[in-house]
């Protein structure tokens, strides 16, 4: 089992409240408020998680610069009032930034009995398999 500080404790409920805000907030047609409470909130909960120093780190790698430019400004365009354009460039970002992990997620997916049997299935494997392997390429 994996043991966690407090902070670490805060951070995974601020960023479970994130999510859980953000996605609320697209259900309810893109509330303004839902949705930058929800930004805030992960973006919050991720530091609390990792570190200042790493989440600062892992925003600004040069390689990532072009994907948090658009994850950050989608999080300032939602707070400032245009909540459809900032989703979608947070979206964008949020892909370009997360895309290494995706292989590791997938790979997790196949072991739980229902998903993976689902994520087996030949015209989803083959899929599923292209797409990871173009996000570990990158």
């Amino acid at each position: 089992m994996i043991s966690l500080t407090d902070s670490q404790k805060i951070g995974m409920g601020l960023t479970g409240f994130g999510v859980f805000f953000l996605f609320f907030g697209m259900i309810l047609f893109f509330d303004k408020a839902l949705l930058a409470i929800g930004n805030v909130l992960f973006v919050v909960g991720l530091a609390f998680v990792i570190g200042l120093e790493r989440t600062f780190r892992f925003f600004f790698q040069r390689h990532k610069l072009k994907a948090s430019s658009f994850f950050l400004g989608g999080v300032v365009i939602v707070l400032i009032g245009w909540p459809i354009v900032g989703v979608l460039l947070e979206i964008y970002g949020f892909f370009l930034l997360f895309r290494g992990f995706f292989p590791v997620v997938v790979g997790f997916i196949r072991r739980i009995p229902v998903l993976g049997a689902l994520l087996n299935l030949p015209f989803i494997r083959s899929y599923v398999d292209g797409m990871s392997e173009s996000s570990s390429m990158v």
